[in-house]
């Protein structure tokens, strides 16, 4: 088995037409599903060195944004060998169609993202089987305070815990540098191995997260921070003013998000499963 996904971002504008099954094409989402099972069951006719496959069952899930839509394919076979370029052929021809279809109405599309998220059977898995004990922090003065509710905080520990994290302590923290020094301290002694937080990291001057946090670190992670800064960016033009963090200090390994939901969905794209291939790493073992 299987699992790809990717995007296509496009107008709002688009997206209402599309919703309401008003493009001149027709029905966009039935007609890139089926082009993206068909596409997958041909994937050997369409990379000439792909061994060819009897697959026996693919899937395309799609989730509407306000700005986008997320494609999601699954696809299974009994053989001996793995099935990720029928997944990843359905999630890219599915995309493929969606802007075929929706091209008189708008020049702005983009496709990215496309990748392998989950990997079974074949010569190997793309997965990582570590548990790592792990907190979700909320910056944020209102949820503090009672006045607003927390989504992205919820979007993190489903999310995390599903790629197997063990989601041991969840926390809302008002934006006070002292407080979130102090809590992180705590969670390095108590033996976390993973602190995901979300929000104050924008340019606002109650924004105190990456200032609190950075000076705390003893090794920074350039390329996490610039895979979620790459794939935010491909979505959303203003990701670019976001600040984001990626490090350690000692045993525990940190990230910072920006608090809004998309954040948080788009870090979990970018980093699961694969992150957790850092544990057993920072043990001595190789990529």
């Amino acid at each position: 088995m299987a699992r790809a996904e990717g995007t296509i971002s496009m107008k709002r504008e688009t997206i209402q037409l599309l919703t309401a099954d008003d493009l001149p094409k027709g029905n966009v989402l039935t007609t890139a599903k089926l082009a993206g099972i068909q596409a997958a069951k041909k994937t050997s006719d369409l990379i000439p060195l792909c061994h060819p496959l009897n697959v026996s069952w693919v899937d395309i899930e799609f989730e509407v944004g306000e700005e986008s839509v997320e494609i999601t394919a699954v696809a299974k076979t009994k053989e001996a060998t793995g099935i990720e370029m029928e997944a990843l052929t359905a999630v890219s021809v599915a995309a493929l169609t969606i802007y075929d279809m929706c091209k008189a109405v708008d020049k702005t599309m983009v496709i990215s993202g496309v990748r392998l998220i989950e990997k079974l059977g074949g010569k190997s898995d793309h997965r990582s089987d570590y548990s790592p004990k792990t907190a979700v922090l909320v910056l944020s003065q209102s949820v503090h305070e009672g006045k607003s509710e927390d989504t992205s905080g919820g979007i993190l520990k489903e999310g995390l815990s599903k790629h197997g994290c063990r989601i041991e302590h969840d926390e809302v923290i008002p934006d006070d540098s002292g407080r979130l020094k102090s809590v992180l301290e705590r969670l390095v002694s108590d033996g976390f191995e993973l602190v995901v937080s979300s929000g104050g990291t924008g340019v606002g001057p109650y924004d105190i997260t990456i200032e609190t946090v950075e000076p705390m670190l003893t090794q920074r992670l350039p390329g996490v921070e610039q895979a979620l800064h790459s794939y935010g960016r491909s979505k959303t033009a203003t990701a670019m003013l976001s600040r984001l963090l990626a490090g350690r200090i000692g045993d525990t390994f940190f990230i910072c998000l920006p608090g809004s939901p998309g954040a948080a969905k788009d870090a979990l794209a970018v980093l699961m499963p694969s992150f957790l291939h850092v544990f057993p790493m920072a043990e001595g073992e190789r990529h």
